[in-house]
């Protein structure tokens, strides 16, 4: 089993649900953290939950939708703290539109968070792991990243595209004793149906049923975090809704009968 006391972790969308819930639980295991997310405000109030449990928690602000604040933010942690051992790409955006009436420029920015922001990071934190001879990625895909869903093509689309890239990832990185594991959280009950993108780019602003019934983040985080100790490749985190996922898995027929049926929201 890994420890993180006195490790160097980088975690992205740190100031709630899935991420601020790992911030607290890493803080609690002693390790050395680095939070980031867009809001200032938001990173300086995490950060002060943070104190009560490590004596080092750092905070680093920018956009994931902006590749080169990205890219300039790597260059900075590197630069200040040195190499990390443990990256959590977790800081993303949902989305509630149907996929004809979604402008590709939302389509885009979807993307760009929830894909290419993840591959910034990882290539810019990866060459530091290898010269280590020691490191770990994980990232955060979804249920939506073992099968579509209603008014979520393009989300379910970059959490696809996560699971083919860091399933390659782990292959080539295992030679330099570099981990990757990818988490799957279901219903969670956390704001992403809130802060979901619409197709004009607005808020969705309604939790959806799925996630104010789901589990909590904090049991979320602690599913997360064993999987990564244990050196998972992949966790599956939630509750009966991946009857879905088995049903595709070994009765596909039926499952494609059934996700018709079910209530998009």
């Amino acid at each position: 089993m890994i420890s993180f006391k006195n490790r160097l972790i980088l975690i992205t969308g740190s100031t709630s649900g899935i991420g601020k819930a790992l911030v607290i639980q890493l803080a609690k295991e002693g390790a050395n953290l680095i939070i980031a997310d867009r809001d200032e405000a938001e990173l300086n109030a995490t950060k002060v939950e943070c104190l009560k449990y490590t004596s080092f928690c750092e905070t680093i602000t920018f956009d994931l939708s902006n590749p080169n604040e990205v890219s300039q933010a790597a260059s900075t942690v590197l630069e200040k703290y040195g190499p990390i051992y443990l990256l959590i790409n977790n800081g993303g955006i949902s989305q509630r539109s149907l996929a004809h009436e979604t402008p590709i420029e939302i389509d885009r920015k979807i993307m760009e968070i929830d894909f290419f922001s993840y591959i910034i990071l990882s290539k810019a934190f990866i060459p530091s792991m290898i010269e280590q001879k020691e490191g770990y990625i994980a990232v955060t895909s979804s249920l939506s990243g073992k099968f579509g869903f209603h008014l979520r093509s393009s989300y379910s689309a970059a959490k696809h595209a996560l699971q083919g890239y860091y399933e390659t990832l782990r292959m080539e990185l295992k030679q330099h004793g570099i981990s990757v594991t990818i988490a799957y959280p279901g219903s969670i009950n956390t704001s992403i149906s809130i802060n979901a993108i619409e197709k004009d780019g607005s808020k969705h602003g309604v939790m959806d049923p799925a996630q104010s019934n789901g589990m909590s983040a904090e049991t979320c985080a602690k599913h997360y975090i064993r999987a990564i100790k244990k050196g998972k490749v992949e966790v599956l985190i939630g509750g009966k809704e991946f009857i879905m996922f088995h049903l595709k898995r070994f009765f596909p027929r039926l499952f494609f009968k059934l996700i018709l049926k079910i209530k998009a929201t």
